[in-house]
């Protein structure tokens, strides 16, 4: 895992981006990584599409990868790719009864004529109209609103009773009901046909069918006659009104399990979707159960991402301690070193400074001249130094000869014992030129003290 890690951070991702990657490649098998990764992005990194696609290309379906379509162009969900005629397919074609009785053999004989005057100029009109313009219904441009327009539309003519409509796109019908594992009954509305007002008042306004229909499935409506519910009818290939479709998730495609064409009742409606619904439940629990374990291999993935990752951090936290306490010890060895070399350069300048002081230190004048001064200095650790000035010479040249000495500590002063005062000795920017041995009030033979300030 750590080696995946390690090469999902090659191709520059972010944390979210290489979690996905990670799941991807385990729930699919597929070991290249930059292949994973170039699906994913053909599929803006949605995971459960990208992993359909995949698995929809294994079983010989058309793929969906990194092709634009209208619905893409309208901000619509990809459409679910689609088996429309599986091998077991149920079609259930109800024809209309003959005329039973005089009365209605009298009635279809009369009213033929006209019906079929009025159909024959009707589709005459529509066979004109669309040699001189396209049909309008070919290109869809807001497929919700058509959705909306019909139910609006159906229950301003119709009432409300009814099942309860999706209120959505096709595509999104699809998407949904393969998300939550649920049937999915499209209903193709024709306002021209014959049997279509008979069936939406009777069949879709029986109570009976409407709460086996809100309970059990999704239902989508759409009028023909509108862009999207004409798309939805040439898709599935409808030949007649009413039309209903059965469809659900089997062999992780969208199946259309059965078609049921013309005028039916509602208690025969119920038993045949009842029926087709027993036969196909297995599919969904097939599906159920692969989602489950599907599920549990990327929670099981995802905690293991978060226990690598919580390791990664630990690891890291540690390093990044390491590396704080060896920089520590590396400052304190250098401020050590800086310190050892700040002394050594002291020592060194202040042995110059020795060398400097001891050449402006006037000679030893003789003992027998009247003027001199024989001072006597006490070192702290108590050996004594003699020398003798002049009694003019400043006191600075005693403090020059105190501290040349070797023996003598590097800060101090000099101190008379009795009075005990201090001897201001030291040249400094305030007074350059000290008193000299006279005005300071020195006898020709004196002891004076040093004393160390780091004592």
């Amino acid at each position: 895992m750590a080696a995946m890690a390690e090469e999902s951070e090659d191709v520059d991702l972010s944390q979210e981006q290489t979690e996905k990657l990670l799941q991807f490649q385990d729930l699919t098998g597929i070991e290249e990584i930059s292949r994973c990764k170039e699906i994913l992005q053909g599929h803006n990194w949605d995971i459960e599409v990208a992993v359909q696609d995949t698995f929809n290309q294994r079983e010989g379906a058309p793929s969906v990868f990194s092709q634009p379509d209208a619905a893409s162009m309208n901000n619509e969900p990809r459409e679910p790719s689609m088996n429309l005629q599986p091998t077991d397919q149920r079609v259930f074609t109800v024809v209309r009864p003959p005329p039973q009785g005089i009365y209605q053999w009298l009635y279809h004989v009369i009213f033929f004529p006209f019906r079929f005057v009025y159909t024959t100029f009707l589709d005459l009109v529509r066979f004109t109209i669309r040699l001189i313009r396209p049909d309008p219904r070919r290109n869809v441009t807001d497929p919700v609103g058509d959705v909306t327009r019909f139910i609006h539309s159906f229950e301003e003519i119709l009432g409300t009773t009814h099942p309860t409509f999706y209120q959505g796109s096709y595509s999104q019908a699809l998407n949904d009901a393969k998300r939550e594992l649920r049937f999915l009954c499209v209903y193709l509305h024709g306002d021209d046909h014959q049997d279509t007002n008979d069936f939406c008042r009777h069949t879709l306004g029986n109570q009976e069918l409407i709460d086996f229909i809100n309970t059990r499935m999704l239902f989508w409506a759409c009028n023909t006659n509108s862009p999207e519910g004409f798309r939805v009818s040439r898709a599935l290939k409808e030949n007649t009104y009413p039309f209903l479709a059965l469809i659900v998730l089997r062999q992780n495609r969208m199946t259309v399990v059965a078609r049921i064409e013309g005028p039916i009742g509602p208690a025969e409606l119920i038993e045949k979707l009842d029926r087709i619904m027993q036969d196909n439940e297995a599919s969904l629990i097939a599906a159920r159960a692969e989602r489950e374990e599907r599920n549990f291999t990327q929670t099981l993935r995802r905690e293991q991402d978060a226990a690598y990752l919580e390791s990664l951090k630990a690891d890291q936290e540690k390093a990044r301690k390491k590396k704080e306490e060896l920089d520590k010890i590396n400052q304190e060895k250098q401020r050590l070193e800086d310190e050892e070399n700040e002394r050594l350069q002291m020592i060194q300048e202040r042995e110059r400074l020795k060398e400097k002081l001891k050449n402006e230190i006037p000679e030893e004048p003789p003992s027998d001249d009247p003027d001199v001064v024989r001072i006597v200095l006490k070192l702290p650790h108590g050996s004594r130094i003699e020398r003798r000035f002049l009694k003019n010479q400043s006191l600075k040249f005693l403090h020059y000869f105190a501290f040349c000495h070797e023996d003598c500590p590097d800060d101090f002063h000099i101190v008379t014992n009795f009075p005990r005062r201090t001897l201001p000795c030291e040249p400094s920017e305030e007074g350059p030129d000290p008193p000299s041995f006279v005005e300071a009030g020195l006898g020709k033979n004196e002891m004076l003290f040093v004393q160390d300030n780091e004592a």
